[in-house]
């Protein structure tokens, strides 16, 4: 059976996922332009078994209940043919902060004199036990729950910027080197083969002499308040305009390699460029499912991942 034909017929999609989750991914136009290129997306009912909810060509998800990963077991040994985006068992990799990045530090990537690498970061569970120097790490720090499962309080992040800051932090917690970076995070979406990096705008830089006027803890939302980014506002966004993106192979092979380690498919890479050494970019987070609506003609980019794996599977 060749492309043409295999592109020709209807393909099943289910999609498991989140009310929020089902109304920023399954825009109209997502809906619309899947089934004008024989894709029909299929709302799933994560209470009901599986077995009772038709045939599918392929499941995505993103649900994490002990009742739905039961359900999706039982349908993948009952239709081992059926696609499952992604196995659970690896998905869970993404909900813990450190292990998140593990991977990355394992990759060897180096090109067009660019490397990648991750931020020094350390777990803490008890904030007046833990020796900070001997950590080999410097404030300002970022907070981070070490829990990344999108429940609750698991996005409430923190910039620290002394002792006093790390007393009233919840454990545990990850605390990762603040690094600057011009006020520009590389967001680099991928689904499968396909990959787009978009820019967007992060923290400012924060000056040494900015930083000693700083005290304590300060939420993610309220740095700007505080005259953090006062520099970036003044430039009207400027520094996400001008930035320039990472090269392209640098960014194909990154997603490439996280692709293969991690064994996902669905997945954004969070990355920053120090501002010391513009050549060295580091990984500060990598999520499972993003929220591939706010990239540009997603619509194609995903349908098109869709059509890739269904068609590589059945012409296998």
């Amino acid at each position: 059976m060749g492309e043409s034909d295999v592109a020709a017929q209807r393909h099943r999609v289910g999609y498991a996922l989140q009310p929020k989750k089902v109304e920023s991914f399954l825009q109209p136009s997502l809906v619309d332009y899947a089934k004008q290129h024989g894709i029909d997306l299929v709302q799933i009912d994560p209470t009901t078994p599986l077995q009772q909810q038709g045939r599918f060509h392929c499941i995505i998800h993103k649900l994490h209940t002990q009742q739905w990963k039961k359900h999706l077991q039982e349908f993948s040994t009952n239709y081992p043919n059926t696609l499952i985006i992604d196995p659970p068992e690896l998905v869970d990799r993404l909900h813990n902060r450190v292990s998140m990045l593990e991977a990355v530090t394992h990759l060897q990537i180096s090109l067009e004199n660019a490397t990648v690498g991750v931020p020094r970061q350390v777990v803490v569970n008890e904030p007046k036990a833990f020796d900070f120097d001997k950590m080999g790490l410097r404030f300002p720090v970022i907070a981070k729950p070490l829990a990344a499962d999108g429940g609750a309080g698991s996005h409430e992040l923190c910039l620290v910027f002394d002792r006093e800051g790390l007393s009233a932090l919840s454990v545990p917690t990850v605390l990762q080197e603040f690094v600057n970076h011009g006020g520009v995070v590389f967001k680099i979406y991928t689904a499968g083969q396909r990959v787009n990096c978009v820019k967007r705008k992060s923290l400012a830089d924060i000056s040494e002499e900015r930083l000693r006027t700083l005290k304590g803890a300060l939420p993610f939302s309220r740095v700007s308040n505080l005259g953090v980014q006062d520099e970036e506002e003044e430039g009207g966004g400027g520094a996400v305009e001008n930035a320039e993106l990472p090269p392209q192979s640098l960014v194909g092979e990154l997603a490439r390699a996280l692709r293969e380690a991690l064994g996902l498919n669905l997945f954004n890479v969070d990355v920053i460029r120090d501002g010391k050494e513009p050549t060295r970019y580091l990984v500060i987070d990598v999520n499972y499912f993003p929220g591939y609506a706010k990239m540009p003609s997603y619509e194609p980019f995903i349908t098109d991942f869709l059509l890739d794996i269904i068609i590589r599977t059945k012409t296998a």
